[in-house]
């Protein structure tokens, strides 16, 4: 076997043994979600969020104020299409329910790409409500591109400030634009290369070891699987089923990150897992990542939803929480009114957010969306923020403890209740309740 070969057999995986147990369960099914009273947000779709966060993962609350950054798009634009135009925008909260915008973060000559995909925000205090921000993301296509292109790369801001004075909230937007990764061709696909559906090398989250101190980037992205690897056996096809969790690592900067190889990959199982993250918790290494359901390969019956694995350090063996790595997944009846979520810790469960994907589809697929007529695509996307849920971690399991409001996102400082006994599920727009079977399938 060729060094290699060895070096990918020796990288821990998503089993094909346990994505193939995937099944919804009352532990991991969301409730039916409805539209808000209000959306956050009168003029822009808004889609894949991030929290402010301070270098040992802890949320920034500079001022008392909750600090977010998403996806956004003008609402004019088909929601189909969204990601073409993408914008990073920044929103905050001084109770963590009611957002206000402050605009885009970047100006669109400056920032690297013809548009700009997920990140994260690292926010660094030098004084009780002011600090430094840097901002990574991804950079798609080129600036001056006359036709989009997928080309991606990883990008970061470095010199911006941010200040809440006097109740005032303010970015100062003075940016350095830098590419600070982008594929090798052995460890990580280069577009040309890549033979899945969706090519991946994108999603950067910061992440700083409490074990040994060391810096990080977490990205998503797809790695090269020898043709002699054992988990395919042999197949050509699964072969191009190969999402992975990449790393990257400083000496503790900020901008200067070398590439290392994969801590975690899906290969014969799933093609993209989008933006991966960490919390640590009890000495435990937990890994999220997102997924859908037409990028899992054939022959597994994967859902949109999230997924978890868990090690006892970063590189280490990540084990599948619940078997099969399924935390939380929208029921069958909805199935994609959520997507891109993100956990984080707040007391002694997790928070789960994500945003109101498209919703009353009575059926149809997102490739039938795209024949509806313009008024019916824009009906039925939510493009805000979702209900945030409550998920509860003990070991190798998770369960969905209760759910928060759209939008939602509790400061630390606020505790929450202990959440009500579920109340019966409700109905998806008309049609009837959704029901759990014995084995717990929907």
């Amino acid at each position: 076997m060729s060094d290699r070969a060895s070096q990918w057999e020796e990288t821990p995986s998503w089993s094909v043994s346990a994505a193939s147990e995937l099944r919804r369960t009352p532990a991991t099914v969301a409730p039916i979600v409805y539209p808000p009273e209000e959306r956050v947000g009168d003029h822009f779709h808004l889609w894949d969020t991030w929290l402010l966060r301070e270098r040992d993962g802890t949320l920034a609350t500079p001022g008392g104020v909750q600090v977010v950054f998403a996806l956004t798009a003008p609402d004019d634009i088909l929601p189909g299409k969204r990601h073409d135009a993408a914008r990073i925008r920044c929103l905050y909260s001084r109770d963590g329910r009611r957002w206000h915008d402050a605009g885009p973060v970047f100006e669109p000559a400056a920032a690297l790409g013809s548009r700009q995909w997920a990140g994260c925000a690292l926010y660094e205090p030098d004084g009780e409500s002011q600090g430094a921000l840097t901002l990574y993301y991804t950079a798609a296509g080129d600036r001056d591109e006359t036709e989009l292109s997928y080309t991606q790369r990883i990008a970061v801001a470095t010199g911006g400030r941010l200040a809440v004075t006097d109740g005032d909230f303010d970015v100062t937007r003075s940016w350095d634009h830098e590419t600070l990764l982008r594929p090798d061709g052995t460890r990580y696909e280069t577009e040309t290369q890549s033979r899945g559906m969706i090519y991946t090398f994108r999603d950067p989250w910061f992440f700083e070891d409490p074990a040994t101190g060391e810096t990080h980037l977490l990205f998503e992205a797809n790695t090269p699987v020898p043709a002699a690897s054992a988990p395919c056996g042999g197949d050509e096809e699964a072969r191009s089923f190969n999402g992975c969790v990449g790393i990257a690592t400083s000496d503790g900067g900020v901008t200067d990150f070398e590439l290392g190889s994969p801590i975690f990959h899906a290969a014969c199982v799933n093609q993209e897992l989008e933006r991966p993250h960490l919390v640590v918790q009890d000495g435990r290494y937990y890994l999220f990542v997102s997924s859908h359901d037409h990028t899992f390969a054939p022959g597994f019956d994967g859902f949109d939803g999230l997924y978890g694995f868990v090690a006892d350090d970063l590189r280490g063996e990540y084990r599948p929480l619940n078997d099969t790595g399924l935390v939380v997944t929208n029921p069958a009846n909805a199935p994609y009114q959520t997507y891109s979520w993100l956990a984080y810790p707040h007391e002694s469960e997790l928070l789960v957010t994500s945003f109101f994907n498209y919703y009353d589809l009575q059926g149809r697929s997102l490739d039938d969306v795209a024949g509806l007529s313009p008024a019916e695509q824009f009906r039925r996307f939510g493009g805000t923020l979702a209900p945030t849920l409550r998920v509860g971690l003990d070991g190798d399991r998770s369960r969905l403890r209760g759910t928060l409001d759209h939008g939602h996102l509790p400061l630390p400082s606020e505790s929450l209740p202990e959440p009500a006994e579920p109340a019966a599920r409700r109905p998806a727009y008309g049609g009837a309740p959704t029901v759990l079977g014995d084995g717990g399938e929907e």
